[in-house]
């Protein structure tokens, strides 16, 4: 039977390579205990060299042979090692990586010895030219480490490589289920094997197939199908439906191997009139995504990767999202599978096309990608061109054929920025950066592609850098921020040749010195690089049924002179309630409706107030109350006083549990309110966190607030205990939360 040992603890790091590392016995001088996922380096907020993570490190990792691996094949499988690895176990080169995104896998059989075993990984974390996205400019950082899990594996020595489970009929009533499982035969002789694939529903078994197979030496498949199958549910967005696929092999002797995946029965189409989920027409909502994190890039586990989906789902009611501009955590594409969460993946790569070699990497990529993704159910679209790269037609006809070959089930797709771009993908994906306040919001889809007809296309881009904005910024840019998003929005789902839209983009995030905002951040998010809102977050978090969840989020600071001109108006409300009851100073002054006729495209465009009187400059201004009104009653209240003070420090933690793991994390949001609960924009105090308990906090413990907020991540040590983090702030009250942490 297939064993899985997690292999992310106890690890020993270095900064610095020399050769004599690889040797068993070799000197723990410079070196520093460290668990994976790992940063080589944590970096400043801002303003920082990013050539400082940019080394070539080392990792060291002793673990005891067991005796019952004995005739066993032993693999240590890399989730992401940036960007480039060589392997070695005692002292021998085992094996090299080119590529920081995907994984790869390493047989440590033939070296293996009793007693302690030495591996030992090279980390180049240099941009080399021979790697993609390497070998010019990149708009966003690659940071350095093992930022990913590593696992021990051991198996049989004929045992199950990969699964690629494919449901079919998918919306006729009886179903089926094409099982492909790739057998990898390391001995010598042909075996006779007997594969079983079992569909479950929550662990459940529901079909059974078994076949006999002769596994030749090598590497080899087999199809298994599971015909007739009723009452299975589909998984959608709002109902992600997952089954388990559990493959065994046997002999004789009994099990050999057993490999278990996830999948849902789903049909997905982008076609020229729309997206098509399950025969269904569903216009594509969604924002682009970079994995990075504060002080330490990619390097956070896996709780923390789950809850960016979950921000991105239940805080920001996305229906989707583009992994720009690689493939990312498989801990962030399970959640998405969990909650129905879409998912256009592709390749890494910026703009940049290397040499014949750099493309074979990128080939690889590509390869890569699929194979460790192509069951999930939230994936839709494989991006199989460089992110706004120029036409390459021998390159981008490879790599659409290796995708197709690997996965004829979904479409293929490429990210460009260039009207009549060669169109060799099943999908043209188009980043659309017409808008910049004037009238013309989007291109037309046949102007874009040079086609006759309409094709299927899709916007993947929009915003972003003509109008990079600070959740600290003045009101009215902060406003007119949320309203491009908006509008493109809006725009897109009116046109039906339009499938849908991703804005740019979810999170600020760290770049390189020649873009952003020269303090090595690019302010693109509709939140920023702590997940904490802007107004712009306000606009998709109001895309729900305020029956689940209703949101009143008025777009203003309620002051008289932060705009240019003074005041609130216009007044922009996002929100999803049937109307808003607005009172100044207790008196009631009307009821103000969503502006859909301004705005008809989405499902819930915001109110929209461009007269009344809210005061009279340098005389008075007056309480805001906000009252949203659903089906007649009143179910949500907002109030803004017009003389705001540091009433209180709230601190939000996303969870209040973790794992004695070393690895666990979660993160922590504080806030200072005024005396409605509304943050303050402008207030900077310095702020200090002080732990005490089995954690630690990641970057600096003291800071200062961002417009009135800033959060840090709390990680676990290996102790069981309770976590007491208090925030000290120089004018207001000390708080404290508790997270649990256990075994």
């Amino acid at each position: 039977m297939r064993e899985l040992i997690l292999l992310n603890q106890g690890w020993e790091f270095s900064p610095q390579w020399r050769d004599e590392f690889v040797q068993p016995g070799a000197s723990a001088e410079g070196f520093v205990r460290v668990n994976l996922p790992h940063a080589n380096k944590e970096i400043p907020y801002n303003y920082f060299d990013e050539k400082d993570y940019q080394f070539v490190s080392c990792y060291r990792r002793t673990f005891a042979y067991e005796e019952r691996w004995a005739g066993k094949r032993v693999f240590a499988d890399f989730d992401g090692v940036m960007a480039y690895g060589e392997v070695y176990l005692n002292g021998k080169l085992l094996a090299s990586h080119k590529g920081g995104y995907t994984p790869f896998a390493v047989d440590l059989t033939s070296e293996l010895q009793r007693g302690e075993n030495v591996l030992v990984v090279k980390v180049d974390s240099t941009e080399r030219p021979d790697i993609p996205p390497f070998g010019y400019t990149i708009d966003y950082l690659c940071y350095g480490g093992i930022y990913r899990d590593v696992f021990l594996r051991i198996v049989d020595p004929v045992f199950i490589e990969n699964i690629f489970a494919k449901p079919q009929k998918v919306l006729e009533e009886k179903k089926a289920l094409e099982t492909t499982v790739f057998l990898n035969n390391t001995t010598a002789e042909e075996q006779t094997l007997t594969v079983t694939v079992k569909l479950k529903k929550d662990g459940k078994p529901i079909a059974e197939q078994s076949q006999t197979a002769v596994a030749q030496p090598g590497k080899g498949s087999l199809n298994l199908v599971l015909s007739d199958l009723a009452g299975i549910e589909l998984w959608d967005i709002d109902h992600p439906q997952l089954y388990q696929v559990e493959v065994t092999t046997a002999d004789h002797a009994g099990i050999r191997d057993n490999y278990t995946t996830r999948i849902g029965f789903r049909e997905a189409a982008v076609k020229p009139d729309g997206f098509y989920l399950n025969g269904k027409k569903v216009m594509i909502r969604g924002l682009n995504r970079h994995q990075a994190f504060p002080y330490v890039g990619y390097a956070m586990p896996a709780r923390v990767q789950r809850r960016d989906a979950d921000i991105l789902k239940y805080e920001l009611s996305l229906n989707a999202v583009r992994t720009s501009h690689y493939p990312q955590s498989p801990h962030f594409l399970d959640r998405c599978d969990e909650i129905g969460l879409l998912v256009f993946e592709e390749i890494p790569g910026w703009q940049h096309i290397g040499d014949n070699d750099w493309q074979a990497v990128a080939c690889e990529n590509v390869r890569e990608m699929i194979q460790r993704d192509w069951n999930h159910p939230s994936i839709f679209l494989w991006g199989v061109r460089i992110n706004e790269s120029q036409d390459c037609h021998g390159f981008y006809k490879e790599t659409n054929r290796i995708a197709r070959e690997l996965d004829p089930t979904r479409q293929t797709a490429g990210v460009r920025y260039i009207e009549g771009s060669e169109f060799l993908e099943d999908v043209y994906t188009m980043n659309d950066f017409i808008h910049s306040g004037g009238e013309q919001i989007l291109r037309d889809p046949k102007q874009v592609t040079g086609t006759k007809e309409y094709v299927p296309y899709m916007v993947t881009e929009f915003n972003g850098h003509m109008f990079p904005t600070k959740r600290f910024d003045q009101e009215e840019r902060l406003v007119e921020h949320a309203l491009r998003h908006l509008r493109v929005q809006n725009q897109a789902a009116l046109d039906p040749h339009i499938s849908g839209a991703f804005g740019w983009c979810a999170f600020d995030y760290n770049t390189h010195y020649d873009f952003g905002s020269g303090d090595r951040i690019c302010y693109h998010g509709v939140m920023d690089m702590f997940r904490i809102p802007k107004f712009a977050a306000h606009f998709y978090g109001s895309q729900v049924d305020p029956r689940s969840k209703p949101v009143l989020e008025p777009a203003t600071r309620w002051t008289w002179g932060d705009r240019s001109i003074g005041g609130v108006l216009p007044l922009v409300i996002f929100t999803n309630c049937d109307k808003v009851k607005i009172k100044l100073h207790g008196h009631e002054i009307g009821e103000f409706y969503p502006s859909k006729a301004r705005y008809p495209g989405v499902p819930y465009p915001p109110v929209v107030i461009d007269k009344v009187e809210v005061g009279d400059w340098g005389v008075q201004w007056f309480e805001g109350e906000f009252i949203g009104i659903v089906d007649g009653e009143e179910v949500i209240v907002r109030r803004f006083t017009p003389a705001p003070v540091p009433t209180k420090l709230v601190i939000q933690p996303d969870d209040l549990e973790l794992k004695a793991d070393g690895m666990d994390a979660t993160r922590v949001v504080f806030m200072v309110v005024d005396q409605m609960g509304n943050p303050l924009p402008y207030l900077n105090d310095a702020i200090e966190f002080q732990l005490e308990g089995p954690g630690t906090i990641i970057g600096p413990s003291k800071t200062a607030l961002i417009g009135g907020a800033i959060a840090t991540w709390v990680r676990t040590t290996e102790e069981a205990g309770t976590i007491r983090l208090k925030g000290v702030t120089t004018r207001l009250k000390s708080e404290t939360i508790e997270i649990k942490v256990r075994k």
